[in-house]
């Protein structure tokens, strides 16, 4: 079984860090991404907009180096976060959970 997504774009805004309870480090990043192509109705690219999650080593790591504009590569998984309300299963949209970050263009402080 395969579940890998690639992602190359600019960071939309800069990452902050949060230290959960159990010590551990996570940063949500938004990444654009320029389509290849033209739009027909308006003829200009459209762009698509990841949220994204990083988790300890990688999440200080892209806080450290990364700010808004900076262009990363992304390894990533999706991973589905389902809950019951009512009794009912709720299905939500797959989380991107970044397990490897390029820095193609970054900017250490």
């Amino acid at each position: 079984m395969l579940n890998q997504v690639i992602i190359v774009g600019r960071l939309t805004k800069d990452p902050e860090l949060r230290k959960l309870e159990n010590d551990r480090s996570v940063t949500t990043i938004s990444v654009a991404v320029q389509r290849p192509f033209k739009s027909g109705e308006t003829n200009e690219y459209e762009t698509d907009f990841f949220n994204c999650t990083l988790w300890s080593g990688i999440a200080e790591a892209t806080v450290d180096y990364c700010k808004k504009g900076s262009v990363v590569g992304l390894k990533a998984r999706l991973q589905q976060r389902d809950h019951y309300q009512d009794g009912k299963k709720i299905f939500s949209y797959p989380e991107i959970i970044v397990e490897k970050i390029s820095f193609i263009s970054s900017q250490k402080d």
